[in-house]
């Protein structure tokens, strides 16, 4: 039996004409810390990061979703929330964050 091998230009060259590759420089605590989540994962690092670009929402994707949560309570529940609301909201989230205590909503 014999096998034909391509030459490693060959296939290098097919490879990168579908995939563009881009360097991104992190500190070496980053990217080690990123192949060890891929590997946990049984994914490379490329598909890793891929996954997380894909799974983290754009502001503008966030603003949408927040629309579309303020619409369907709204409709379904009747509830109207204000821009005061919001507002409110907001700064109880930035309290827990910076563990502040928070008053009720």
């Amino acid at each position: 039996m014999t096998a034909l091998l391509e030459r490693t230009e060959t296939v290098y060259r097919r490879y990168t004409a579908v995939m563009a590759d881009t360097t991104v420089k992190v500190d070496p605590a980053v990217r080690d810390r990123l192949m060890v989540l891929a590997r946990e994962r049984g994914m490379t690092m490329r598909d890793l990061i891929a996954e997380l670009a894909g799974a983290t929402p754009t502001r503008e994707e966030l603003l949408k979703r927040y629309e579309e949560t303020k619409a369907y309570c709204e409709t379904h529940f009747g509830v109207t929330l204000t821009d005061e609301d919001h507002d409110r909201v907001e700064r109880v989230w930035q309290d827990l964050e910076a563990g502040r205590p928070v008053d009720s909503l």
